[in-house]
C-alpha cells in the first residue's frame, strides 16, 4: 500500500530499511536529569516502531553554539559514554540514528554567542561577538571533532543543521553575512563556511558514515538565499561529501508559519522537488508529513528521495510499523498543536504530545496490563473521556463510555471546524478507532445518570463531561442576537455580516478565525497554493529568501474581538503558535479593543465604553465567548453513595479549554488504575 515509502534506500555503504527520518526535535531529555537514560528509551521505541532513521535534537559542538546556558554538546571525550546509552538502545531495535550538530550562532540564549557579524537577532536580546578567522578556524574544528566523538560514540552519522536560521546559515546569507574578508561578500566566499565543515568532517570519519546536511531551501526572510544559490550550495555540500541533504524551511525569526497545523500537509513539498536532478545524493523533504498517505503520495510525486517527519514521532512511535501492518487508521496522528512539544521547549521543560502524553515520558509513564480487572464507567466523550477509556480498556479493564450527543469528540467538533485547525478531526477518528480495538462499551445518546451508575455496579466512575459556554450578566444578554460558542461552532448558527466576539481567549480568536473565512471556499490550510499566496511565499522564487507580499482572501465579515483586560490581544496563547494567530486576524483586518466594559446589548448592537468613551457597535450578533463552566454536577451525589468518582479534564477545572491538560490527566489515570 506505500510501496515507495516502505521501499529500502541504498547509500552504497549502508542501506536504510525504508525512506522514513525521524527528524531532529529538541526534546530537553539531554539536559534533563537522569535525561540519557530516558532519551535511550525513547529513541527506541521509534527504532523498534520500524522508524528507517533516526536524527537526534541538536547537540553543540563547541560552548558558544549552544542554544543556552549548560545545553547539550559533545566537543570532549568524557562526554561521549552518555551517548552510548543512546546509540546502543537503538541498535539493539535494529535501527539507525544520526547524531545532530547544531551551532546556534546569534539564536543563541547565552552572553557566549557568536555570529559571522555582530548583528542581533530580533528573536533574541544577545547581541553576537563576531568571529575572527581564527575563530571560524576553531569552529570548523570543532564541528569535525564533534563528529568524530559522534562516531566514537556508536552514531551511524551525523546530520550538520544547516539551516533555521542557525550560525551556519548566518554566514550563508548577506542578511546576517556582512563580512569584507574571505568568508564574506561573494557567495563563493559565503558558502565556504558550511563547505569547509562537511569537507572537514568527511576526512575525520572516512567513507562509512553518514553525513546528513541540513539545507535551507527556503529562508523566507528578506536578503535570504537565491534559488541559484542553493543549488550552487547544494553541488558544492555533495561534492565535499555529504550524504543526504535534507530540507530546511524557514528561519525562526521568518513571520511565515512554517510547521504549525495551519500549514497544509506536505505543504513545503514543492521547494525540494525543485533540486531533484540536481545533485546526485538523496533528498529529504519535510514539514507537516504527519501520515504514511500523505508521504507516500510525495515520493510517488518525484519530490523527494525521503520523507522527514518530527513531531508524528511525538505522537505515535508505531507510526512506520502500523504502516507495515496496514493499520493507519490506528495511527495517533500528530495535529501540529505546538503546545506540549515545542512550547514546552521554549519554555525550557521537557518536552512531550498533546495527544500521546507517554512521549518522552516512556519512562515514567506507561500503560502496563492490570492485575485487578475493574468494572468502569467514563461519563463524556470528549478529549479526556475518550482517553481515560480507551487506555483503561487497552490494560485489560472493562469500561463503559457514556455520551449524551450522538458523536464522540467534545470540543474537538468545535475545534475540527476552525479553519487551519482540520487536523483535530484525525484524534476524533483515532480514538473512535482505539473505541473499537480496546473493547470499550460506548454508549452514545445517552444522558449518564446518578441513579443508573450506581445501579450498574461500578467499581470506579470517571466524569469527564466538560464544560459548557459560562453565561453573562450583561443587560440584554437574551437578546436574540446573542450566541455563544456552541451555538456556532457546533450548533451551526447562522452569524450575520457585522459580529462583536466578548471574550479574546483561545476560543476567542478561533471564533474569529472562523468567521474571518467563506466557508463555501477552501480553507488555505488545505490548499497550498492558496497558503502561500495568503502568507506571502512566492513560489516561482524571484528574489532571496522567496518572500512576497501577503495576500489573503478578504474576511466575509467585519468582526470586533473584545476583551475586558488591556494589553495586547493573545498574550497568553501558545509560545510558538500565539502570533500566528495574532497575525491571521490582523490580515482579515479583525478589529481588537482592550480595556472594553460592557453596558448592554440591544437592537442598536452592543454598547460598551473603552475608558471614558461610551460607543455603540451596530452589529449583527453577539458571540460569547467568555470562559466556561465544569459540568460535573453528579460528583457529590455518587460520592455521598459510597462510589468512587474522579474528576478529570474540563470537569475538574473549566479556566480554559486544555486538552494537553485533559488527556495527560485521563492517561494517568488510566495508568494507575
Amino acid at each position: 500500500m506505500y510501496n515507495k515509502l516502505l521501499s529500502p534506500l541504498d547509500l552504497g555503504f549502508t542501506t536504510l530499511k525504508n525512506r522514513t527520518l525521524m527528524g531532529s526535535m529538541h526534546t530537553m531529555l539531554e539536559e534533563a536529569e537522569n535525561g540519557f537514560e530516558r532519551a535511550a528509551v525513547f529513541y527506541a521505541e521509534r527504532a523498534r516502531g520500524q522508524v528507517g532513521l533516526i536524527v537526534t535534537g541538536g547537540i553543540a559542538p563547541n560552548k558558544e553554539g549552544w542554544v543556552g546556558p549548560h545545553a547539550a554538546k559533545l566537543s570532549e571525550e568524557s562526554e561521549v559514554a552518555p551517548h552510548k546509552l543512546i546509540t546502543d538502545a537503538v541498535h539493539k531495535e535494529g535501527g539507525k540514528i544520526c547524531m545532530q550538530i547544531l551551532h546556534s550562532g546569534r539564536y543563541g540564549y547565552h552572553d557566549k554567542v557568536v555570529a559571522p557579524s555582530p548583528i542581533k537577532a530580533p528573536i533574541n536580546f544577545f547581541t553576537p561577538r563576531e568571529l575572527t578567522s581564527e575563530d571560524i578556524e576553531g569552529t570548523i574544528e570543532a564541528y569535525a571533532n564533534c563528529a568524530k566523538l559522534a562516531q566514537q560514540a556508536g552514531y551511524d552519522g551525523v546530520e550538520v543543521m544547516g539551516s533555521e536560521g542557525y550560525l551556519i546559515n548566518q554566514f550563508i546569507v548577506k542578511r546576517t553575512n556582512h563580512r569584507t574578508d574571505e568568508w564574506g561578500g561573494s557567495y563563493e566566499n559565503r558558502m565556504k563556511f558550511p563547505v569547509e565543515i562537511v569537507k572537514r568532517i568527511r576526512e575525520r570519519v572516512g567513507e562509512n558514515f553518514i553525513i546528513i546536511y541540513r539545507l535551507s531551501m527556503l529562508d523566507l526572510v528578506e536578503d535570504g538565499s537565491t534559488w541559484e544559490e542553493v543549488e550552487i550550495l547544494a553541488k558544492a555540500i555533495e561534492k565535499a561529501g555529504a550524504t543526504i541533504i535534507n530540507t530546511g524551511i524557514g528561519w525562526h525569526e521568518a513571520r511565515v508559519p512554517t510547521i504549525g497545523t495551519v500549514v497544509p500537509r506536505g505543504g513545503f513539498a514543492w521547494v525540494t522537488k525543485r533540486l531533484m536532478g540536481k545533485v546526485n545524493i538523496p533528498l529529504i523533504t519535510t514539514n507537516r508529513i504527519n501520515m504514511p498517505g500523505i508521504a507516500e503520495e510525495i515520493l510517488q510525486d518525484g519530490s523527494a528521495d525521503m520523507v522527514s517527519m518530527a513531531r508524528p514521532f511525538l505522537a505515535d512511535e508505531n507510526l512506520v510499523l502500523k504502516a507495515i501492518e496496514n493499520r493507519a487508521d490506528e495511527i495517533n496522528t500528530c495535529i501540529a498543536c505546538n503546545q506540549a512539544c515545542l512550547d514546552h521547549t521554549f519554555t525550557m521543560q521537557v518536552s512531550s504530545c498533546l495527544v500521546n502524553p507517554r512521549a518522552c515520558h516512556e519512562t515514567i509513564l506507561n500503560f502496563l496490563p492490570t492485575k485487578n480487572k475493574k468494572k468502569l464507567a467514563v461519563v463524556g466523550a470528549g478529549p479526556a473521556g475518550m482517553a481515560a477509556a480507551t487506555v483503561a480498556a487497552e490494560r485489560g479493564h472493562e469500561v463503559h463510555l457514556y455520551e449524551a450527543e450522538s458523536e464522540i469528540g467534545g470540543q474537538f467538533n468545535m475545534a475540527k471546524v476552525i479553519p487551519g485547525k482540520e487536523e483535530y478531526a484525525e484524534t476524533i477518528r483515532y480514538y473512535g478507532r482505539m473505541i473499537e480495538v480496546t473493547g470499550v462499551h460506548l454508549h452514545l445518546n445517552t444522558k449518564a445518570t446518578t441513579e443508573q451508575l450506581l445501579a450498574d455496579g461500578f467499581d470506579e466512575i470517571v466524569l469527564a463531561t466538560g464544560v459548557t459556554p459560562r453565561q453573562l450578566n450583561i443587560e440584554g444578554i437574551d437578546h436574540p442576537m446573542v450566541l455563544d460558542y456552541a451555538e456556532v461552532l457546533y450548533r451551526n448558527k447562522a452569524v450575520g455580516k457585522r459580529v462583536a466576539i466578548i471574550g479574546a481567549g483561545g476560543i476567542g480568536f478561533d471564533m474569529a478565525e472562523f468567521l474571518a473565512h467563506d466557508h463555501e471556499a477552501v480553507s488555505p490550510s488545505m490548499d497550498t497554493k492558496k497558503y502561500m499566496e495568503e502568507w506571502g511565499v512566492d513560489m516561482s522564487y524571484q528574489k532571496g529568501g522567496a518572500t512576497a507580499p501577503p495576500a489573503p482572501a478578504p474576511s466575509p465579515r467585519e468582526i470586533f474581538l473584545l476583551k475586558r483586560s488591556g494589553g495586547k490581544h493573545g498574550k497568553n496563547l501558545g509560545k510558538t503558535t500565539g502570533w500566528i494567530h495574532r497575525a491571521s486576524l490582523k490580515m482579515k483586518n479583525v478589529q481588537m479593543l482592550a480595556n472594553v466594559a460592557y453596558e448592554k446589548i440591544d437592537d442598536a448592537g452592543l454598547h460598551i465604553s473603552v475608558g471614558e468613551e461610551h460607543q455603540v457597535i451596530a452589529v449583527d450578533n453577539v458571540v460569547v465567548c467568555a470562559g466556561q463552566i465544569p459540568l460535573a454536577d453528579m460528583h457529590e451525589a455518587l460520592q455521598a453513595a459510597g462510589k468512587t468518582v474522579h474528576l478529570i479534564g474540563g470537569s475538574k477545572l473549566a479556566a480554559e479549554l486544555d486538552a494537553k491538560r485533559a488527556i495527560k490527566e485521563a492517561s494517568e489515570w488510566a495508568a494507575g488504575v
